[in-house]
C-alpha cells in the first residue's frame, strides 16, 4: 500500500496540483488525518530537488495553520470535536497526563510533538483546551515543524539522486521504518506519558 502510495505521489506532483496537495495533507494532519505529510514532501521533494525548500515551506505553512486549527477544537470544541478525535488514536487515558504536561511546560510541549513523530495533533488540541498562548503556541510550532520539514528538504536538496536511488532500492524497509518511528511516537504518548 505505501508502494502504492509513493508512486501514485510521484505521478501526482508533476500535476499543477501536487503543491496545494502537499499544503492540504500537511494542514489536516496537524489537528486530525492520521498520515504524516512527510511521505508526499519527500516524494515531491526527490522529484524536484531544486524546489525542496519551496516545498518545505509549503509544508510548514500548512502544518502550522492546521496545528491553529487543532488549537481551535480544543479551546471551542473540545466536548464535541476534540474529544472524538482523541478517542480516534486511542489516547483518552492519557489526555489527562498531556493537560499537566502543558501546566508545566506550557507550549514548549508543542515544540517536541512538533519535531517528532509523537503526534502533533494531540498537542494542538490539547494547547486550545488548556487555552495556552495563542501567539507562543504559533511561534513554536513554526520553529519545531519548519525545522522537521526543511530537515527534509536539505537532505533531499543536498543529496539529490542519490537519495531517489536510496529510496527506490530501499523503499520496503524505509516504509518499515518510517511505520515503526510513527508507531514509536504514538506509544511514546500513549505508555510513556
Amino acid at each position: 500500500m505505501m508502494r502504492r502510495l509513493y508512486d501514485f505521489c510521484m505521478k501526482w506532483i508533476s500535476s499543477r496540483y501536487g503543491v496545494w496537495a502537499l499544503f492540504l495533507i500537511a494542514f489536516v494532519e496537524s489537528s486530525f488525518f492520521p498520515v504524516p505529510p512527510d511521505v508526499f514532501l519527500i516524494a515531491m521533494c526527490v522529484a524536484v530537488p531544486h524546489l525542496s525548500y519551496r516545498y518545505g515551506a509549503i509544508c510548514s505553512i500548512g502544518s502550522v495553520l492546521g496545528g491553529a486549527l487543532g488549537y481551535g477544537l480544543g479551546f471551542w470544541f473540545m466536548d464535541s470535536l476534540g474529544m472524538t478525535v482523541i478517542n480516534w488514536y486511542g489516547m483518552a487515558e492519557k489526555y489527562q497526563v498531556v493537560q499537566n504536561y502543558f501546566r508545566e511546560y506550557d507550549v514548549w510541549i508543542v515544540g517536541t510533538a512538533g519535531f517528532t513523530p509523537i503526534p502533533y495533533k494531540l498537542f494542538t488540541i490539547t494547547a486550545g483546551f488548556v487555552k495556552s498562548n495563542f501567539i507562543t503556541f504559533m511561534l513554536v510550532s513554526l520553529v519545531a515543524r519548519s525545522a522537521r520539514f526543511f530537515l527534509v528538504a536539505w537532505l533531499i536538496r543536498r543529496f539529490g539522486a542519490r537519495i531517489k536511488y536510496f529510496i527506490d532500492r530501499y523503499f520496503n524497509l524505509l516504509t518499515i521504518l518510517f511505520v515503526v518511528l510513527l508507531a514509536a511516537g504514538f506509544f511514546t504518548v500513549k505508555y510513556m506519558f
